[in-house]
């Protein structure tokens, strides 16, 4: 959400920003816009993309090795020229760019204003910008100091980069609650909201924490808290490549990402099964092991289609380790009250290991005594540093906007605790430890087998482009996967699409059911199959045509419905990693023959950073 590319170096700024704002698109994004640095500062921006930007910057002055560019996501004031930022102070001061909300910025514009202080935008942003010239001006400061107190008056989320007209050569970057890299070359400096833009030219990184600000020249940086304290810069090396951020030979990222899941859900599990396929060894949860055996019940809190990949965890480790769960959308559950104990486990779930109200939830848990595991997709993240301990995915950086092979990473990781949790408990016996680890191993081989068949599906999108609605339904494990396959067809090709558990059609949905409603049916061989037929039955009788996922070889409906996907056969502890494959390349392709932006659909962002 947003996006953030700085730097200050010895190379010409101009190109470095504008090839790390592409590399940010995927973050979604209105407006873009960039500040130049130069003797004097140069700032162009547009509502639009990039390309816009880049049109409205030719031919003009863009020399400088210093600058910062930002891709906006309107919250307040509408997308438009002039709120798109870099933002300048009144005076002239100060340009600034940021991700994340200042909650208290009407009482401060209101101060402000009071104090002669005029504002051309409708954002937040802007009165940062004055408040901290203001401070600068009046107190008679240094700008990195003017910076610090303003941001002890600031009540939210930032994440900043600064910098002063008086102070040339020189970048400020501070962040609380919305992620901020640094890249650090030889004799230069990069930030940026993650690593995407960076990669390129350094793969030495430093994570700034919550209330930590930077003080960066071309030869030097200092770090230090907004109390003056100064902190040891912790270099880490990222194995993010070029590769990993480039489509190939695919159209989109979201079909490239689809087509990589067999090895992301493969790197998910290697290295933690035993070679005789008998074990599993989660490191990064090692030290907590205990409390994980005595836990008393487990609470996941996460939002999208993680709390989809929740909802699957919760089946998995009721059914399987024998504990009692609840999901909850951690952008609720840090408003409310919980009642948490001791021997309670949360377990928190992002992709980025950012998201703003998984963040939330987490630091209202830490009010507890309970423990704290995280499940995420980046090193070094917020939620990676905030929890107690935790398994990392290994899904590789998701740049389609829609989760792919991020959700399906997730699920194995959750498999994967669940199994080990119930060998641990004494739940499962060996031989069904044994044997469902073979199943989980034999995902990847399978994934590939419906992928092969991607053509046929897309002949099925091609009858469905026009509708204006689906529903999905879906049984036990099945259930949360018809809720994202519903999710996936929204985000990306507009059509009003809602997941329900198939039994609860009857109890309304199925009024919505005609001969121009499809409904996508997820009845694959487990032990709700007859139920299934059953709801099938219910949706033909009322003229509803019916595209069914169902395992290779069923005959009794294929007879009923319109359509008809096939999947492997496979234990029903790992029917939605394949379950959810067809429904992600049935979206794909309704969403490219509606003309919709795949990987960058309107109004989403890929991390949520903002409440």
């Amino acid at each position: 959400m947003c996006g953030i590319v700085a730097y200050v170096g010895g190379r010409t700024a101009y190109p470095i920003l504008i090839k790390g704002l592409q590399r940010l698109e995927y973050r979604g994004y209105d407006s873009a816009g960039i500040a130049l640095l130069n003797g004097e500062t140069h700032v162009y921006k547009c509502k639009g993309k990039v390309k816009d930007l880049e049109m409205l910057s030719k031919d003009q002055d863009i020399s400088g090795t210093i600058g910062m560019g930002h891709t906006r996501w309107a919250t307040h004031g509408e997308p438009n020229d002039v709120n798109a930022h870099p933002h300048q102070s009144m005076n002239g001061k100060f340009f600034v760019v940021h991700n994340g909300i200042i909650e208290n910025y009407s009482h401060l514009r209101k101060e402000l204003k009071s104090r002669g202080y005029q504002f051309k935008s409708e954002t937040d942003t802007e009165v940062l910008a004055n408040l901290i010239e203001n401070i600068y001006l009046e107190q008679k400061v240094t700008a990195e100091l003017a910076v610090r107190l303003a941001l002890t008056r600031v009540v939210g989320a930032y994440g900043l980069v600064i910098t002063c007209e008086d102070e040339p050569g020189q970048l400020i970057a501070a962040r609380k609650g919305s992620p901020l890299v640094v890249g650090v070359g030889d004799n230069e400096y990069f930030l940026a909201s993650d690593a995407t833009p960076i990669v390129e030219y350094t793969d030495q990184v430093i994570y700034l924490n919550d209330e930590e600000v930077a003080v960066i020249r071309q030869d030097s940086l200092e770090l230090k808290n907004l109390g003056n304290d100064s902190k040891t810069p912790d270099i880490k090396k990222i194995s993010l490549s070029i590769d990993h951020i480039d489509k190939g030979d695919y159209e989109h990222f979201m079909l490239k990402e689809i087509h990589e899941q067999p090895v992301t859900i493969q790197d998910t599990f290697r290295g933690r099964i035993s070679m005789d396929e008998s074990k599993i060894f989660l490191g990064g949860i090692l030290d907590v092991m205990p409390q994980l055996i005595k836990a008393r019940r487990i609470i996941i809190v996460a939002c999208g289609t993680s709390w989809h990949a929740g909802l699957v965890g919760e089946y998995l480790f009721e059914q399987y380790a024998r504990i009692p769960v609840e999901v909850e959308y951690a952008s609720e559950f840090r408003y409310r009250d919980p009642i948490l104990e001791k021997d309670d486990l949360v377990i928190a779930i992002s992709q980025s290991g950012e998201t703003a109200d998984t963040l939330a939830a987490i630091r209202k848990v830490r009010e507890t005594d309970a423990t704290i595991l995280g499940i995420c997709n980046v090193a070094g993240s917020s939620i990676s540093r905030e929890t107690d301990a935790g398994v990392y995915t290994h899904a590789g950086i998701e740049i389609g906007v829609a989760s792919t092979k991020a959700f399906t990473s997730q699920i194995t990781v959750l498999t994967m605790m669940a199994l080990l949790l119930g060998s641990k408990r004494q739940a499962l016996s060996a031989s069904e430890y044994k044997h469902l680890i073979k199943e989980l191993i034999q995902v990847p081989k399978k994934i590939e087998e419906i992928l092969k068949e991607e053509h046929k599906i897309a002949e099925i999108a091609a009858v469905y482009k026009d509708v204006s609605n689906a529903l999905y339904m879906g049984r036990g494990l099945l259930f949360p996967v018809a809720l994202e396959g519903a999710l996936k067809l929204k985000e990306i090709s507009y059509i009003h699409a809602e997941g329900y558990p198939a039994a609860e059609m009857k109890h309304g949905p199925i009024a919505l059911i005609d001969e121009n409603m499809p409904v996508l049916a997820l009845a694959a061989n487990d032990e709700s199959y007859e139920k299934m037929v059953s709801n099938i039955q219910e949706v033909k009788a009322r003229k509803g045509k019916v595209i069914a996922v169902v395992t290779k070889g069923d005959k009794i409906i294929r007879k009923m419905a319109d359509h008809i996907i096939e999947i492997p056969d496979c234990h029903e502890a790992v029917s939605p990693l394949l379950a959810v494959i067809p429904l992600q390349i049935l979206s794909y392709h309704i969403a490219l023959m509606r003309g919709c932006n795949v990987d960058q659909p309107r109004n989403l962002a890929k991390s949520v950073t903002v409440e």
